[in-house]
């Protein structure tokens, strides 16, 4: 039997051009509706849906308008939080929540709507009188003026005036389109957004709170050289005339000019100056967060992650994205793995940006392309891509593949290259990069903040093994890697993580640094009274002073994005703790500090001289003897020998896969991957990386 008052407010007409008026619904009866809801949101918390569209269901343009949604499967959602006792409620009442005046009801919801389309007004917002449901309306205020550049913006007084004398806009009326804004895939005129009268009336009902969507922020802008267009709320514009980015200054004016300017469009035509910015493509992050509070508004919205949750999260709160036209069932099913996240097992390919950079453009491209063919048949859902240039291999970064301020720029690639990565190949791209291994171009600054040896007699001497390290004991050097990793992330805030680099450990005889005056300990700026440190110090000091590059990164890293961040680990370590000693690494402290531990499972590289299949053996029970160890824990794997210079058979590094899956393995990455060229080869590897549950079904390479 359908949902009871959903087939009422059907036969009521609210498909015509203007909104009707109902009864209050009553409660369908439990034999109108679906089996009980399994999910409650926990007590204090609530969860936002962002819905856009909703259009008639005999409408061809539902199946081909990811975003949109049927009147009738909107009306049926409506049905169900009626029926199982969720509650819609305002931003009011959040905010009264926020100040602990009341608290909100049970299973609560925050109902958005995005983009000013005239079908909220038309067929949104006659079930929310029907309900008494109150709603988010989110109005992009340069569409509402591009197409509807011939009319006036008006103060409510004149707009009075307008509405009596017929001048205002109606949404049945015959106006020309003055400048049709394309809307996924499609033009839309003037009719296919609200007026100011609609938006007026809506506001006066008590049920419908306007906020900004930006004035011109929702659409993207050139953000590299090779002419990405990314979203303009975060990306530095690049001007290819002059081959410069938009300053930090300038960039941050034109973010703040465009939400004073829509904040102003909307008080000009309603009388009431927005409160809320809900961020077009949910880009956002602390930067843009900071501009919007000294704009003025007091709450934001984006896309993130923190999609549960409490009024004193905010004031920026993340939302819940509606696609695919789906039912009731569907909508619960997402919010349920919003409260309890299903387990996502991973598997990753660790990808050298020095193998796709070449001299010639073209050569670039061609590069490019085959990446990106290899990662989408591989199915894998990370790639570790190198934004540091490396290429004589000695794993010291010499040059970087982003704009920054501390070393030369081998090529501005790494943002192409991870927008590409994320858009074609549809995969998270988390930027590898060294955490100490740094070669500045001035050599007495390098040896001045590079890692030191104690020396028997007394004294110290730099360090001169494999990497060279800055100290993290030194302020200059934990200032100019923040500033590194804060680069960065400013050119590519899109980025869904950061593999630390393999480069991050300390020797038993280092760090003589600690030793200096200038000494302080990273991340807190505090001095070190006693220059003799354990290894679990050092350990700590290793891990606190990742923490304050990261902190440097996070400040622009769009916040809708499920960031994430990995370290290498030596495989040593975990076989024999005492290890520790030797690297400044720990299982234990890694698994409690960083989302993924990316274990180098290699072997050869180890120089162990058990069997392989024994030695993997012993390192997946080794790490699941730590509470959460396998959940947290990535087993990268080698596929090539670098002390026999050969690639390993791909069939071994297959059987080393389903071997580490067997014996309880969750995570699986593998490095390096010669995407050119082909190796390892493709099929075994997909066989042994597929989280298909047939596996052996080939994939097109």
């Amino acid at each position: 039997m359908p949902a009871l008052v959903s087939i009422l407010l059907f036969g009521m007409g609210l498909l015509m051009a203007g909104p009707s008026v109902a009864e209050p619904p009553a409660a369908p009866s439990p034999s109108d509706t679906a089996a009980s809801a399994n999910v409650q949101i926990p007590e204090g918390h609530f969860v936002t849906l962002a819905f856009h569209d909703v259009r008639d269901a005999a409408q061809p343009a539902v199946g081909r308008d990811p975003y949109a949604m049927s009147q009738e499967r909107l009306a049926a959602w409506f049905d169900w939080m009626l029926a199982h006792d969720w509650h819609p409620v305002s931003l009011d009442a959040i905010q009264a929540a926020r100040q602990g005046k009341r608290p909100l009801p049970s299973n609560a919801v925050l109902l958005s709507f995005d983009d000013g389309l005239e079908s909220f007004y038309r067929r949104v917002y006659p079930l929310l009188k029907a309900y008494d449901y109150p709603a988010l309306f989110a109005i992009e205020t340069g569409w509402l003026e591009r197409v509807r550049k011939d009319e006036s913006s008006a103060t409510p007084e004149t707009a009075q005036l307008e509405e009596r004398s017929g001048k205002a806009a109606s949404a049945s009326g015959g106006e020309t389109a003055a400048d049709a804004i394309q809307y996924n895939g499609a033009a839309r005129g003037r009719e296919g957004f609200v007026t100011w009268k609609q938006v007026r009336e809506m506001q006066a009902s008590g049920l419908v709170e306007i906020a900004t969507h930006t004035h011109n922020l929702h659409r993207g802008i050139r953000a590299n050289p090779q002419g990405n267009v990314e979203p303009a709320a975060l990306a530095r514009r690049y001007d290819p005339a002059s081959g410069d980015y938009e300053s930090d200054a300038a960039y941050r004016q034109r973010i703040h000019d465009d939400l004073v300017q829509s904040a102003d469009v909307i008080e000009a035509n309603t009388g009431v100056r927005p409160r809320t910015v809900v961020w077009p493509y949910g880009a956002t992050n602390a930067e843009t967060e900071a501009i919007a509070r000294d704009a003025g508004f007091d709450f934001t919205f984006n896309l993130g992650d923190q999609r549960l949750s409490t009024p004193a999260s905010g004031p920026d709160f993340g939302r819940l994205l509606v696609m695919g036209n789906p039912s009731p069932v569907d909508i619960e099913a997402q919010i349920a793995q919003v409260i309890d996240p299903p387990a996502r097992s991973q598997r990753a390919v660790q990808v050298d940006l020095d193998m796709l950079y070449d001299d010639d453009p073209e050569q670039v491209h061609d590069n490019l392309s085959a990446l990106l063919d290899r990662i989408k048949a591989m199915q894998v859902r990370t790639v570790y891509l190198q934004a540091f240039a490396d290429p004589d291999g000695d794993g010291t970064a010499s040059s970087l593949y982003f704009p920054n301020d501390h070393l030369p720029v081998r090529a501005d690639l790494f943002n192409r290259v991870a927008w590409q990565l994320k858009t074609r190949a549809g995969v998270d791209v988390y930027a590898w990069l060294p955490l100490l291994a740094f070669d500045l171009p001035d050599a007495s600054r390098q040896r001045r903040l590079q890692v030191r040896v104690h020396e028997a007699e007394g004294g110290s001497r730099v360090a001169e093994r494999a990497y060279r390290r800055l100290s993290p004991f030194r302020p200059e050097a934990q200032a100019l890697v923040r500033d590194i990793y804060a680069d960065l992330a400013r050119n590519t805030p899109g980025i869904d993580g950061i593999l630390i680099h393999d480069d991050a450990y300390l020797a038993a005889d280092e760090d003589a640094q600690a030793c200096a005056s200038e000494a302080r300990w990273p991340d807190s700026g505090h001095r070190i009274t006693d220059c003799t440190l354990s290894p679990r110090e050092k350990t700590q000091a290793l891990i606190d002073f990742g923490e304050q590059a990261l902190d440097g990164a996070r400040h622009y890293i769009n916040l809708s994005n499920r960031f994430r961040v990995a370290r290498n680990l030596y495989a040593r370590v975990v076989l024999d703790p005492s290890a520790e000693a030797r690297f400044s690494q720990a299982l234990g402290p890694f698994l409690a500090h960083y989302d993924d531990v990316a274990l180098m499972a290699m072997p050869y590289l180890d120089g162990t001289e058990k069997p392989a299949k024994e030695w993997l053996d012993t390192l997946v029970d080794r790490v699941q003897r730590y509470p959460r160890g396998l959940d947290k824990t990535v087993f990268e794997l080698q596929t090539y020998d670098w002390e026999r210079q050969k690639w390993i058979a791909p069939r071994r590094l297959r059987d080393w896969m389903h071997q580490l899956v067997r014996r309880g393995a969750l995570n699986l990455a593998y490095y390096p991957d010669d995407f050119i060229t082909g190796k390892p080869a493709f099929q075994p590897t997909f066989e042994g990386m597929s989280l298909n549950e047939f596996p052996h079904r080939r994939s097109q390479p």
